[in-house]
């Protein structure tokens, strides 16, 4: 009982220090991924905590268990709408992409560790892939919204990778193994076992999930556990059939995620702390599992593998893959950058050591070098980035918080919190009156206000002031103009007015009556198109909120967009001298 105590002990200090100092990596713009994974390497036997970890095997049991976690927790949140703008890129990069990195940095590590070609090959294969957990856990927590194509390209090819990486790492294992038991004709099966099933599996499990959830009625509590005990079994399951079980897994979040039901708020809320919980104790492992100075041995190896990934290897990959798409240059150069490395290679790089493979401790070292110099300088650019290749836009017009009280059947009440913004067309106004303003009679009702934390009793002579916390029932479709009329004012224009423009137009606009009232021509046939159709044929791809075009003196910036991926409202403006 004594060491079972200690090992606990152990455990919930490391997880209490990681968490702890996430307000430290806050301060110093560091990802908290990489948090986690010093406080495993200062823990473990170069570190003042001394603990000698050498387990393999439990290494991998806690890595596949925490990234399956973690890919539940980002299916569940990542809307259907995120597939209708970047489903078939980010395939292609989650395929192509993978191999088109491995491939020249493949040739470099061969180059520059002189080993055996498939050694090269296999390094490669191992840090090939963007990871997951630090793709979801940065862009939602970094603080910067981008637009929706990049934020879609990204999180759907890191959660949709992992079966090529997982198949070359394997194929390049067999060759260096048993290269009497490799073809052509076996690997190629094994791509269709692994994709086919797993997208099977993944459907039919979720869709069998999200039905149980509507159906079954339990404790609170237990929604998230049935959701979570029913995604492993999905993962698992694959997994023995010889399909993808990340995948799986991921498509089964998708459809639990956007089939709304009584449970889903409390699922979402559970699986929130689960993601982070297993995020921390996959990274503590890890870190306990390396020896930093085994890093230190071959640090100038790493330097010159992470250089060549981040500045060519990736590059290459997303512009060859990106280039039937017409994604702008400055997309594909930030999607480049954020080809973030995280978990996946290091669980990747555990394979070889566990089956033997020569030299494999080298690659193990050298591959956590890559993912520490990933994080570090990648990680921790992500916002920074964002602004610098121009695919950042201002946050959405959207409640601060939401709730959803179901009560009954497939009936919800939406509860919407604001805060009233200095200078809105909320302040010094009724919320009453407010809510009169949206929809038809009845479908808005104030239902509380708070102000300095405490509730106000409203009376027919109360106003709102800044800083007022105000909660509305109200239909979804209305969240956002309601929000609007809370979005804070500076020197009489609105916070977007500076990206967007100072004027929202109709879409459905002719271009030519447009140019006319501001003094330029345009050719006969876009003149006679409406704005939407004008921008499409500009931009030529699916729009999304942020893409701009310019006709004559003026810029057109596509400010919202409908579920359906129709515009609705565009912002105009006469851009100034030096603007993008």
């Amino acid at each position: 009982m004594v060491a079972i105590n200690g090992y606990l002990l152990l455990a919930g200090l490391l997880l209490f220090a990681s968490v702890l100092g996430s307000t430290v990596s806050t301060r110093l713009g560091l990802p908290l991924l990489l948090l986690f994974l010093l406080v495993g390497m200062l823990a473990g036997e170069d570190g003042p905590g001394g603990i000698q970890f050498s387990d393999f095997t439990t290494a991998t049991l806690v890595g596949q268990l925490a990234l399956a976690v973690i890919l539940l927790d980002g299916g569940l949140r990542t809307r259907t709408e995120t597939f209708r703008v970047a489903l078939r890129p980010a395939a292609v990069l989650a395929s192509w992409g993978v191999v088109a990195t491995a491939v020249p940095l493949g040739l470099f590590a061969t180059w520059l560790l002189d080993v055996d070609w498939r050694l090269g090959m296999l390094l490669a294969a191992i840090v090939g892939s963007t990871d997951a957990a630090a793709v979801f856990a940065l862009l939602r927590n970094s603080g910067v919204r981008l637009n929706q194509r990049v934020k879609a390209t990204l999180e759907i090819e890191s959660g949709a990778n992992d079966p090529m990486a997982i198949l070359m790492v394997t194929m390049l294992v067999e060759m260096l193994l048993h290269p009497e038991q490799s073809s052509p004709l076996r690997f190629a099966l094994m791509l269709v076992s692994q994709m086919g099933l797993g997208a099977l599996a993944g459907l039919a499990g979720g869709w069998v999930l999200a039905r149980l959830l509507r159906r079954l009625k339990l404790a609170e509590g237990l929604y998230a556990l049935l959701i979570l005990s029913g995604g492993l079994l999905i993962f698992a399951a694959t997994n023995l059939l010889n399909g993808s079980g990340f995948l799986a897994i991921y498509i089964a979040g998708l459809i639990v995620g956007n089939r709304r039901s009584h449970a889903t708020e409390h699922v979402l809320r559970v699986m929130d702390g689960l993601a982070w919980l297993a995020q921390a104790g996959m990274f503590v492992v890890l870190g306990l599992l390396v020896t930093p100075s085994h890093l230190l041995d071959h640090a100038w190896e790493a330097l010159a593998m992470a250089v060549f990934l981040i500045l060519v290897a990736r590059p290459f990959a997303v512009a060859t893959g990106l280039l039937p798409f017409r994604y702008p240059v400055r997309e594909v150069a930030y999607i480049s950058w954020v080809g973030l490395r995280g978990a996946v290679p290091i669980v990747l790089a555990i394979v070889p050591v566990m089956m033997g493979v020569p030299d494999s401790l080298l690659l193990f070292d050298v591959a956590f070098a890559v993912v520490l110099l990933s994080l570090l300088v990648q990680g921790a650019t992500v916002p920074t980035a964002a602004r610098v290749f121009g695919v950042e836009v201002p946050p959405r017009d959207e409640p601060v918080d939401r709730r959803e009280v179901w009560v009954g059947g497939d009936a919800a009440l939406e509860l919407l919190e604001y805060l009233v913004g200095a200078g809105s067309a909320a302040e010094g106004r009724h919320p009453d009156d407010i809510a009169a303003d949206f929809g038809e009679p009845g479908d808005v009702r104030c239902v509380a206000v708070t102000r300095a934390q405490r509730l106000v009793r409203l009376q027919p002579a109360s106003r709102l002031a800044e800083g007022d916390a105000v909660w509305f029932a109200a239909p979804e479709a209305l969240a956002e103009p309601i929000a609007r009329a809370f979005g804070a004012v500076s020197g009489g224009l609105s916070a977007h007015a500076g990206f967007f423009g100072e004027f929202v137009v109709d879409p459905s606009c002719r271009a030519g009556d447009l140019a006319l009232n501001y003094g330029f021509e345009l050719p006969g046939d876009d003149a006679d198109l409406d704005l939407q159709t004008l921008m499409l044929n500009r931009l030529g791809r699916g729009a999304v909120v942020g893409d701009r075009v310019s006709i004559g003196a003026i810029q057109l910036t596509v400010r919202r967009m409908d579920a359906a991926g129709n515009v609705v409202a565009v912002g105009l403006k006469v851009p100034q001298a030096g603007e993008r």
